[in-house]
């Protein structure tokens, strides 16, 4: 089992910037890759970019790629940052940790409103 906990979400200015971070504990070394997923009422929740366990970036959500970057502590290998930078109001939603495992089973933390003040 992979636990995962959110942190850093709040209200920012349109413009503004905010990093949220997510520690994993639990089976880490069964983590294969993580990511960071956003959710809006009456949406599908979606992945707005994720990280390998070597580091690679991967699938950047066009709206956000330029403005967003993703982060690891690679000391710890159990931490990812969402940077967030030029926030719109559109970026508004529940922000979500990810994660899976070798075997495809997805892990999910409890997530962190982020509201952007236009």
């Amino acid at each position: 089992q992979v636990q995962l906990e959110e942190s850093g979400g709040g209200l920012v200015e349109t413009g503004g910037s905010l990093t949220l971070v997510c520690e994993a504990s639990g089976s880490i070394l069964s983590i294969n890759s993580m990511g960071w997923y956003r959710e809006v009422p009456g949406k599908a929740r979606e992945l707005v970019v994720g990280i390998t366990r070597k580091g690679d970036r991967t699938n950047f959500l066009g709206s956000v790629e330029g403005r967003f970057a993703i982060s690891r502590d690679v000391t710890k290998n159990t931490t990812i940052y969402l940077h967030m930078n030029s926030v719109k109001p559109e970026d508004t939603a529940y922000y979500y940790c990810g994660a899976y495992n070798n075997a495809g089973s997805a892990y999910w933390g409890r997530g962190t409103q982020v509201t952007v003040s236009s």
